[in-house]
């Protein structure tokens, strides 16, 4: 398809929950293409932000503090470990355990990702207005509130 929207029925294009749908699909893509360039994902992103927010925490905590299932936590742990931006140490009060923690090079690549996911913010909301910008953050995060708050369903992740 050369322009999705002269394809896509206008009955669909009005739907909000299409709408976004599709800009979900369009900030998934940014992000990952974003990172991506810089040789990071967005677990990378989630991982390094909750250990400078919360400290060295064990993988159980960390998976529950970033929303990261643990199947998933190992391997991106120990991407983070073989690029010397985070620590394993074993937990003083429970050797079974490790705590991991912060590198200085995690810190110094967090900053990275976080201006890379300023410009992709940029790049998605070009369009808007910055008063336009707060009012759809505010509204999606009433959704998201509320949403999560009937289902109990944590915040949806990047991977």
């Amino acid at each position: 398809m050369e322009n999705p929207s002269e394809e896509t029925p206008a009955r669909w294009r009005g739907l909000p929950s299409w709408l976004l749908s599709q800009t979900a699909n369009h900030a998934h893509r940014l992000v990952g293409d974003g990172f991506s360039a810089v040789g990071a994902r967005g677990y990378h992103y989630r991982l390094l932000a909750t250990l400078e927010q919360s400290g060295p925490a064990s993988q159980a905590a960390l998976g529950r503090r970033s929303g990261i299932h643990l199947s998933d936590m190992v391997a991106a742990i120990n991407e983070l470990a073989d690029g010397g931006l985070v620590e394993r140490a074993p937990d003083p009060f429970d050797r079974r355990r490790n705590i991991v923690s912060l590198t200085a090079a995690g810190k110094r690549q967090l900053r990275r990702l976080e201006k890379r996911l300023a410009e992709i913010q940029e790049e998605l909301l070009a369009p808007l207005s910055p008063e336009e910008r707060g009012q759809l953050t505010e509204l999606l995060s009433r959704l998201v509130d509320h949403h999560n708050r009937r289902t109990g369903t944590p915040e949806e992740s990047w991977r």
